[in-house]
């Protein structure tokens, strides 16, 4: 499905009535994560006459659907994850966005939505953070944005929808775990799967999400902070974390993470640690890698170190994994030296602190 029309321009309309600079400031001294939220918003909206069209920059607002809506009855949605920085030279910068674009049009196309052209997408997303750069915070926080886009279409019929909004929100934000840079504990779900071959699992769309929160509740309930998936035919293999990607290190140097197949989010962080840690000489396996090696590696200490990876919580070592039959200890149970020297390396190239082999920095002109 694809559009020819694409709006040249977006009409910017500010918000009448921003957040007083005083509640600003305080909200940001005791930033979470996805809580709080900017002024605006960049809505564009789609179907199947006009293509793309109306793309705005409006005061952030609710949406005034039909309850007959396609993405209430059939959850045609998906959505992407990206931070803006803020360089200690005062620049705004992104990191890979085209990358974002790409896997939103790869989640389209596999949830049988409309492909949004890349200069749209990144437009959108430049407007939004000309628009609310002030909520981007200073030192070590960014503004986390969120592309989505869902069918509005009201019918109550099983096929693709006809009419789709595209959206960005913005939210400044600060360590996505409580304990910051502290190694997680991880409850490996036995019961439950995210993705199955053939399924959703590659696409980055809601419903993958809503299928893993009971599995998180779960691993909350048993003192953990994540949950990691086995895969669905055999619940043998370690797939990945309800959001994150996962890498293993081992006492040879090498790593190990679960090869990309379907059903596992094929995610940017992930790709850019498997160009940094090969930049570095280091071999990285893409391989299949089970659950009962992964306990018997950290108790004979072959695995030394293990880290899940994502947007929203950068790279954050994993200390100990629990299960139903008990638990086990990675390495000193502390984030180790390779997780720590990887994180560095990547937070210090996002925020334009050090040399960017790869040109993955985009700067936002004219703020």
């Amino acid at each position: 499905m694809s559009a020819e029309v694409v709006p040249s321009e977006f009409t910017i309309k500010p918000n009448p009535n921003p957040m007083p600079e005083d509640e600003r400031l305080q909200a940001f001294q005791s930033l979470g994560f996805g809580t709080l939220f900017s002024d605006h918003m960049a809505v564009i909206h789609w179907n199947v006459v006009k293509g793309w069209h109306s793309a705005e920059v409006t005061a952030r607002g609710p949406f005034a659907i039909d309850p007959a809506a396609a993405v209430l009855h059939y959850a045609q949605e998906i959505f992407e994850g990206m931070k803006a920085y803020r360089t200690g030279e005062g620049k705004v910068v992104l990191f890979r966005p085209d990358e974002n674009a790409r896997r939103f049009n790869e989640s389209a196309k596999r949830m049988a939505m409309p492909e949004i052209p890349q200069e749209l997408f990144l437009g959108a997303i430049d407007h939004l953070v000309k628009a609310d750069a002030k909520w981007i915070p200073e030192g070590e926080g960014s503004l986390y944005l969120r592309p989505f886009m869902f069918a509005t279409e009201a019918f109550l019929g099983v096929r693709p929808a006809r009419d789709y909004i595209f959206c960005v929100i913005a939210s400044p934000v600060g360590p996505y775990f409580k304990g910051g840079a502290k190694a997680v504990k991880i409850w490996v779900s036995e019961n439950y799967t995210r993705a199955a071959p053939g399924g959703t699992g590659a696409a980055k769309c809601g419903g993958n999400y809503a299928a893993s929160l009971i599995a998180q509740q779960e691993a909350v309930e048993h003192g953990c902070d994540q949950v990691a998936f086995l895969d669905a035919a055999e619940h043998k293999w370690v797939e990945e974390l309800g959001g994150m990607n996962v890498f293993f290190v081992m006492d040879d140097g090498s790593l190990v993470t679960p090869p990309l197949g379907g059903t596992i989010l094929p995610g940017i962080t992930r790709n850019s640690l498997l160009s940094l840690l090969r930049d570095q000489g280091m071999t990285v396996n893409e391989r299949p890698y089970s659950f009962a090696e992964w306990q018997a590696d950290a108790k004979s200490g072959k695995l030394k170190e293990a880290f899940a990876c994502g947007t929203a919580a950068v790279v954050a070592g994993i200390g100990e994994v629990k299960f139903t039959q008990g638990n086990f200890q990675i390495g000193t149970g502390e984030t180790g030296p390779v997780t720590t020297k990887i994180r560095e390396q990547l937070v210090s190239i996002q925020r334009g602190k050090s040399n960017d082999p790869h040109g993955w920095v985009r700067t936002i002109d004219g703020i």
